[in-house]
């Protein structure tokens, strides 16, 4: 598995060859691509809700890479039909349902406590029954997070940390104990003031609630990190 970071939230993930990229936001004041189309090629674009720092540039993305196909709750997914103009490369899904891509892989769209405009504000546990990832979106910690551990297990899980929107880095790392993945990968700090949290903060709670159970890759945006 590659698990590529470009800043906030928005991540490209590669399990056996296929790539997922999730909540696109590419142009944020983090990220080191100066365009969108510099991501390249991917097979699906997850986006966990509707706010413009994780749908971000998804539909500008669609249109470059005319392959990719879009997964998203319904609403979302219908917001994004119409403004592609078609339907065809968007799959519109709801929370708890696992969605078939085919090759064996899967996605599973997961609850989140947070707001969105259009549709509900989800999480996604996506890749297939030897790898997978859980990426949490924009998030409180709810104690639901050790069913998804339990049923889904997810390799690596990418969480928020930044505070005020989302989970803080205690929160952040409670929700580590409580999901117990082999990697997790801080995400949704320092792109403002406003979103105070530091990895170090959430590495220190990650080693006081679960140990060395649980490795912390801390990337930079644009790092690339096999795992």
């Amino acid at each position: 598995m590659k698990v590529t970071w470009y800043g906030h939230a928005a991540f490209k993930v590669e399990i056996k060859g296929k790539k997922f990229l999730v909540d696109p936001w590419i142009s944020n004041p983090k990220s080191p691509l100066k365009d969108p189309a510099q991501v390249g090629d991917v097979d699906y674009i997850i986006v966990t809700h509707d706010h413009g720092d994780h749908l971000g540039d998804a539909v500008r993305i669609m249109r470059l890479a005319r392959n990719a196909k879009l997964i998203a709750i319904f609403e979302i997914a219908n917001k994004v039909t119409q403004e592609l103009g078609s339907n065809d490369r968007v799959i519109d899904a709801n929370i708890g349902g696992p969605i078939k891509l085919g090759d064996g892989f899967w996605a599973v769209l997961t609850p989140a406590y947070h707001s969105s405009s259009v549709g509900h504000p989800t999480g996604v546990v996506f890749g297939n029954d030897e790898e997978r990832a859980y990426h949490a979106g924009d998030t409180g910690l709810f104690y639901d997070m050790k069913l998804i551990g339990e049923l889904y297990r997810p390799r690596v899980a990418m969480l928020p940390i930044g505070g005020h929107y989302t989970m803080g880095p205690r929160e952040a790392a409670k929700a580590v104990e409580l999901l117990l993945p082999e990697y997790v990968i801080p995400m949704h700090y320092g792109t403002f003031p406003v979103l105070w949290g530091r990895p170090e903060e959430f590495e220190k709670y990650v080693k006081e609630f679960v140990g060395e159970k649980v490795k912390v890759k801390v990337l930079k945006p644009g790092e690339t990190v096999e795992l």
